[in-house]
């Protein structure tokens, strides 16, 4: 992007790295015969989203964006999805030091403040972009929002950040918005919020059965009501690699946003399909995520006027985070720069052999989207 005024914008706020999940081994609260850790402890650590921000400012990376630490999230807005009901018994517990609203999602002290933040930085892209001040935008939110159901918080999930912000665009004039979600976990909560609306398209790619466990995110949930046939569903084997994300979004993905002709498109850039994440069994590397965001910049370009935002929550692995969304942001700022990954070589050496990939990608073929 030439046009200085196409700058992407990064939002991004430090106190956002400061939420607590609470004391836990991994994702199970310590206890009983659960010792506590000995390392960071629960899953959601900070660390891959510091690490991302320390590896942009070292390769130079952040002089491609404009940096902004958006306000938090206003309540009236916060009300177009949750009900006040539910953020007040949230922010009750909160103010009382935290605890849990449910056993996936428990919160340290100050956890309604932080997670007000994080929705904020999710609402500040979104409204940039559908304000026409920018085309591209990028969020940073922690806690993460898409397991967050519009009563209950869920899979470290407290508030629906992107359902938040594509109301608020909504209401600012933006009619149709995609929803693409590639975190390796079922969108379960952003699916929930726009179950019977047509006018937003949510699409789920990811680990079959994985989170939330069990039948979340099958291929036959598709809608209800009115929004019948506006819910996407992509459930992959555990263990599919680059081939097989990028046949679903060449073959089923890709046609189905076409179908359906978005004003904005918003992804959810969860990387913990990465091969190294603890919470999946997914084999995606840095360059995976770069061609699945040139993909979605390409179609933005093409059917939306350019209108993008991508938005980073799930992703575990502290050393390997930071590579994947560097390259994701390479991609939105049109920008290369010194960074090489180094587990790269390693993660392709890793890839599922000819029978997988052949017998996943016939399974694939059966998807009632799938179009050749």
């Amino acid at each position: 992007m030439t046009d200085a005024s196409h700058r992407p914008s990064f939002h991004f706020h430090e106190k956002t790295l400061w939420f607590s999940a609470g004391l836990s081994a991994l994702v199970m609260p310590v206890g009983g015969w659960v010792q506590p850790p000995a390392g960071a402890g629960h899953a959601d650590s900070p660390e891959p989203k510091r690490r991302l921000w320390s590896l942009m400012q070292v390769s130079g990376l952040t002089n491609a964006f404009d940096i902004v630490a958006s306000p938090p999230a206003p309540r009236e807005v916060l009300e177009h999805i949750h009900p006040a009901s539910y953020l007040d018994q949230f922010k009750e517990l909160s103010d009382a030091g935290g605890g849990a609203l449910h056993p996936t999602a428990p919160f340290g002290p100050d956890g309604w403040e932080i997670a007000c933040l994080s929705a904020g930085q999710v609402l500040g892209a979104v409204m940039q972009v559908a304000s026409g001040q920018r085309r591209r935008a990028y969020a940073v939110s922690r806690p993460s929002g898409h397991h967050c159901l519009p009563d209950m918080p869920m899979g470290f999930c407290m508030l629906a950040n992107v359902a938040i912000a594509v109301r608020a665009a909504q209401a600012a004039g933006i009619g149709r918005i995609a929803v693409l979600d590639w975190d390796v976990h079922h969108g379960n909560g952003t699916e929930a919020c726009f179950l019977d609306d047509p006018s937003v398209f949510t699409l789920s790619l990811h680990q079959e059965a994985c989170f939330p466990p069990g039948a979340s995110g099958a291929t036959t949930e598709t809608g209800a009501g009115a929004g019948k046939g506006y819910s996407l569903n992509v459930p992959l084997w555990p263990g599919a690699g680059h081939d097989s994300y990028m046949a679903a979004m060449d073959h089923i993905i890709l046609p189905a946003l076409r179908d359906f002709a978005p004003d904005m498109l918003i992804v959810v850039n969860g990387l913990d399909a990465n091969a190294v994440d603890p919470l999946a069994r997914m084999l995606l590397h840095s360059e995976s995520f770069r061609a699945m965001t040139r993909q979605v910049i390409d179609f933005a370009e093409s059917h939306c006027q350019g209108r993008i935002v991508m938005v980073q929550e799930g992703g575990y692995a502290e050393a390997y985070v930071p590579f994947c969304a560097h390259a994701v942001l390479e991609e939105l700022a049109d920008h290369r720069g010194p960074v090489e990954d180094p587990f790269l070589d390693l993660v392709r050496a890793q890839q599922p052999g000819p029978d997988f990939e052949a017998a996943h990608q016939a399974a694939l073929s059966r998807h009632p989207r799938w179009r050749d």
